[in-house]
């Protein structure tokens, strides 16, 4: 029995946290604004019946640091499953790891579809995107990303929570490519702990305002001013900033990673890659949106 799933990275420009620990994870989340892109992860599930269960994970394409995400996921999902079997589970990761692609929410999403189609449980959607959203949530390695990617597309996140609890608002995109350069990791888990508190009243204000705009140049402007006030634009990201600003091309910082996105139109494309490519220690990754969000592949 077999299952195969994607789901699209996801880059969030700024956020406010939603943690009430009295709450269930899956009514905790992140208010914020952000889009998905059509790389991201591929999941692939074999299963076959066991003298006791156990499960393999292998992961290609860009390598993550641990596994935990994952079998989080497997653990909830096995509850459900009556009899002993053998999981043989294949990450294909397309984006790098720790860079602000919301890899680990990708991860979560694209093996719950996958278990799914694979098991025969018949989920609901929404039920697998809770299921991702909990782990993500449970192992402090995102928020926001789960119910993004789930949905797809550049979103607004007005409500928090997992799909189904959370709400967002949907911002056409139609004619932008999404260009990012990465320089190096940022670890969501250390940042979540050491500086949430002091960031959520400045993403709460800049999601009313984007509500009320829906426009991508503030949405840029209101990332580097939320990366600028929590202090992780580094000497190398402000030249990248800098250079780009100088040519007249809006850009933002992915939270959380050394990585500068923008979102721009296929006439300026070539344009800024020309000023990025001058970086030659980035990773340049050059995507159209995804507006479909996570979903089964044959």
């Amino acid at each position: 029995m077999r299952g195969m799933a994607f789901s699209p990275a996801h880059i969030t420009g700024f956020f406010k946290a939603e943690l009430d620990e009295k709450q269930r994870p899956e009514f905790q989340g992140s208010l914020g604004a952000g889009f998905s892109i059509q790389s991201g992860v591929i999941t692939a599930v074999e299963i076959e019946e066991s003298d006791y269960t156990d499960f393999k994970i292998k992961v290609t394409g860009y390598q993550s640091d641990n596994t935990q995400v994952s079998e989080f996921v497997i653990r909830e999902f096995l509850k459900n499953i009556k009899g002993n079997y053998f999981l043989n589970i294949h990450h294909d990761i397309k984006v790098p790891v720790g860079y602000g692609f919301g890899c680990s929410a990708a991860v979560a999403l694209s093996l719950a579809f996958a278990l799914n189609q694979a098991f025969g449980t018949g989920f609901s959607n929404e039920k697998l995107g809770r299921i991702a959203h909990v782990a993500e949530v449970c192992c402090q390695t995102g928020l926001g990303d789960v119910l993004a990617s789930y949905h797809g597309g550049f979103e607004i996140r007005v409500k928090g929570g997992a799909p189904g609890i959370g709400t967002i608002k949907k911002i056409s995109t139609e004619s932008y490519s999404a260009i990012m350069i990465c320089f190096a990791p940022i670890s969501t888990k250390q940042f979540m702990k050491e500086r949430m508190s002091s960031i959520n009243g400045l993403g709460g204000k800049m999601v009313n305002k984007l509500v009320q705009s829906e426009d991508i140049n503030e949405f840029h402007d209101s990332s580097v001013e939320f990366a600028n006030y929590v202090n992780i634009i580094t000497p190398k990201m402000k030249a990248v900033i800098d250079d780009l600003h100088k040519n007249g091309i809006k850009c933002g910082v992915a939270l959380f990673g050394e990585t500068i996105f923008t979102l721009v139109s296929q006439d300026l494309e070539d344009k800024v890659l020309s000023i990025l490519e001058k970086y030659n220690d980035g990773i340049i990754i050059k995507s159209k949106i995804d507006d479909l969000g996570a979903r089964l592949v044959s």
